[in-house]
């Protein structure tokens, strides 16, 4: 039977406690600031999406073509199109999306927000 040395099992019991309290922190952290996380994130995918809908129900440009229109910093974020709604849809994952709609006459129109 193997022996476990007893400062190794110290080391590991301290490593353990140190991602757990590691863990904690961070998870108050995103927890105090989801709703704020939540909100620019909102805004982003509003903003794609209206962008994204522009160029590419008036401007007749492809969608991949469209990301190129985004500000740096919006790598994240995730274009889908619905063509026979003439929307589309922007995400970023696990916090926000939004979608625009083509009108003609209009122009491109967001959805009201849910909360």
């Amino acid at each position: 039977m193997a022996t476990v040395n007893p400062a190794q099992s110290v080391r590991s019991r301290r490593w353990r406690r140190f991602l757990i309290a590691a863990a904690v922190v961070l998870a108050c952290l995103l927890a105090w600031n989801w709703r704020p996380l939540n909100a620019f994130a909102m805004t982003g995918a509003s903003y794609a999406a209206r962008v994204g809908c522009s160029c590419r129900y008036v401007g007749g440009r492809s969608l991949s073509d469209c990301r190129k229109d985004f500000e740096p910093g919006m790598e994240l974020v995730i274009l889908s199109e619905d063509a026979a709604a003439k929307s589309v849809t922007a995400r970023f994952p696990l916090l926000a999306s939004q979608t625009a709609t083509y009108r003609e006459g209009e122009g491109c129109r967001l959805e009201a927000w849910r909360e």
